[in-house]
């Protein structure tokens, strides 16, 4: 028998482990709903997830931003204005007392060359922050898993509790029928009669409570898929098979598997290597970083002109030469030109010019910022350390109660099941004598409650040592949730 209750957690684990559709609908008419689509459709419609899987998405854009910081910048830049009174003219660099339209044009680009792989470990930094908030997105849906099991379960054992509340009342109204008959005749004491309606009462009263705690947990389960509550719902049972007694290991081996499995130890020991680097980047900040820029530039005026040649002409100055006593006039070539505007293109193209420039930034002084950032950075690490630490260390405790409570468990059932048996075949006799007349009515309800909580208790620890046994497997790495 103990190696048939083995085999249902194994197998229930194998199904887990397989992905699951997700459902946005619960569809209760055509089949009754498994353990693996309560827990697909919790993961899709929890808002803790959803919440977690957003504040992933945050950190991968965190990251992608520090692997930009590798990229030179490339920022382009144009301005057009008037100028009304005396100003500069932007062509001739000269006053100019004249309404001037103007354009100005650039396009500056710059990169860092070195600064002591401070862009570098911030990559990693933020990397491995990413990496532990998709870690922390599964240790949700873990969570969230674990409680949709455990309430799932509780569905499962207010189920059977409800049949065998409607057996016990059965057996009830099959002796009240057959003693009011008897009592009729005068074949027996009345007190037999009415101490079996007493029962018979008792035992509906005993399937009210069991329908409504039913209600109450399939309500549970539904606010934790956050979906409506359907009373008709059904829900597939766990069968007990050959699987549930294999071979869960020792503590050691669990917890060694543990850490190697469990998003939860994922995410303490990618947020400290997280930490780790941002002390190193705050670190780097403090050494000086090469950098390059470089640019292109042109600009435009309305006032900008060109003189264009005409001709040559003599022309008589005021001045003079004597010659033999006589004053002649002085007579000088002169060119002739004609202002043009010169064209927005032609501006465009003639003003054009580059710079580039190499330069160090060496930090002096920053209001102490760098070495408070540094200082936190280091308490961040010392915490994150701490709280892997924690982890495991609380971890290692849960996996060995836990072990305690699915081995407890286990002998529990297997003592019930045994109990059960027992107690069955007494009833059988019992139930011979007294409708022989051989034992009183109190002597029947007394072999007949020891059954009756015989079977009640036998339920609870049915589904108990499932649970049990489950959060070993989730602890051991073969029972997963995607």
């Amino acid at each position: 028998m103990n190696l048939m209750i083995r085999k249902a957690i194994v197998a229930c684990s194998v199904a887990l482990v397989i992905s699951v559709k997700m459902f946005g609908q619960l569809d209760t008419a055509a089949k009754n709903l498994t353990l693996q689509e309560c827990i697909a459709v919790a993961l899709k419609n929890n808002s803790d997830v959803q919440h977690q899987q957003v504040t992933s998405e945050i950190a991968r854009v965190d990251w992608q931003g520090a692997k930009g910081n590798m990229i030179p910048t490339l920022n382009g830049d144009i301005s057009h204005g008037i100028n009304q009174g005396r100003s500069i003219d932007p062509f001739t660099n000269s006053y100019a007392n004249q309404r001037i339209s103007f354009g100005n044009y650039s396009l500056n680009s710059s990169v860092t060359l070195f600064n002591e792989f401070a862009i570098q470990n911030n990559i990693k930094q933020t990397r491995f922050a990413f990496d532990a908030s998709r870690e922390q997105v599964q240790q949700t849906k873990d969570l969230i898993a674990m409680n949709v099991i455990l309430e799932y379960l509780q569905v499962l054992t207010n189920t059977d509790l409800v049949e065998v509340a409607k057996q016990q009342m059965e057996v009830s109204a099959k002796q009240v029928e057959r003693l009011d008959i008897l009592n009729q005749e005068g074949a027996i004491s009345p007190s037999q009669l009415y101490d079996l309606k007493g029962q018979y009462a008792n035992d509906q009263l005993g399937l009210v409570n069991a329908e409504n705690a039913l209600e109450s947990a399939k309500v549970l389960l539904a606010q934790l898929m956050n979906v409506p509550y359907q009373k008709n719902v059904a829900f597939e049972h766990i069968g007990l098979t050959d699987a549930m007694a294999a071979n869960k290991g020792t503590t050691d081996s669990i917890y060694q598997a543990a850490l190697q499995n469990l998003a939860i130890v994922k995410a303490a020991e990618l947020q400290r290597r997280s930490a780790v680097y941002g002390v190193k980047t705050y670190r780097s900040l403090r050494y000086p970083s090469f950098y390059m820029t470089g640019g292109l530039f042109t600009n435009y005026s309305s006032n900008a002109t060109t003189q264009q040649y005409i001709n040559t002409t003599e022309i008589t100055t005021a001045n003079y030469v004597l010659v033999d006593g006589s004053k002649l006039p002085v007579v000088v070539p002169q060119d002739n030109y004609t202002t043009q505007k010169i064209n927005y293109g032609s501006q465009f193209t003639n003003n054009f010019n580059t710079s580039v420039s190499i330069g160090i930034r060496i930090p002096l002084l920053n209001n102490l910022q760098n070495k408070t950032q540094i200082k936190t950075a280091l308490l961040q690490q010392k915490d994150a350390e701490i709280t892997l630490q924690t982890t495991k260390t609380q971890l290692q405790q849960n996996i060995e109660q836990a072990y305690v409570n699915m081995t407890a468990a286990q002998n529990r059932y297997t003592a019930l099941t045994d109990q059960v048996n027992a107690f069955k075949e007494s009833f059988r006799e019992a139930e011979i004598k007294f409708n022989a007349g051989a034992i009183t009515s109190v002597d029947y309800l007394v072999v007949r409650n020891s059954l009756d909580r015989s079977n009640i208790n036998l339920v609870i620890a049915r589904y108990d040592y499932v649970l049990r046994a489950m959060i070993l497997d989730y602890y051991s790495g073969q029972l997963t949730f995607q």
